[in-house]
């Protein structure tokens, strides 16, 4: 089943210059590819839409400071099973838990700091789509 899917490359990823070697496995993935990707800087109100599942939750503020801290690449990946396939790409928000090979496994350093966001569910990719990408959906 084909899907569309919302991936963002957090601020420590464009940081550390690992944007081409994320993009790149996702690339390398048979019969997925990137329909659209731009390097943006996120403003308080987006970020809260996009997290506001999270409100009030004690990572919160903190979250919202980071995803603020510096520019952050947001593409849009398709392909069979996408949604799940980039998650576990993605591995585990705690780097120590990420099995090498994942991009989290690989190159994670702490938890709050997790490099890439994918969405969950069809349901979440298509919210999220809608606000990051409104001229796609």
């Amino acid at each position: 089943m084909t899907q569309r899917t919302l991936v963002l490359l957090k601020p420590d990823a464009v940081r550390r210059g690992l944007v081409g070697e994320i993009v790149g496995r996702i690339e390398r993935k048979a019969g997925w590819r990137i329909t659209a990707l731009e390097l943006r800087t996120l403003d308080r109100a987006t970020l809260e839409q996009h997290y506001a599942e999270h409100v009030g939750r004690p990572f919160y503020e903190p979250l919202v400071e980071f995803m603020q801290s510096g520019p952050i690449v947001a593409l849009v990946a398709e392909g069979e099973r996408v949604i799940e396939g980039i998650r576990t790409l993605a591995g585990p928000t705690d780097p120590i838990a990420a099995a090498p090979g994942s991009i989290r496994g690989d190159f994670g350093t702490i938890t709050r700091e997790n490099l890439i966001h994918a969405s969950d569910s069809e349901e979440s990719a298509e919210r999220e789509l809608k606000l990051f990408f409104p001229g796609l959906v």
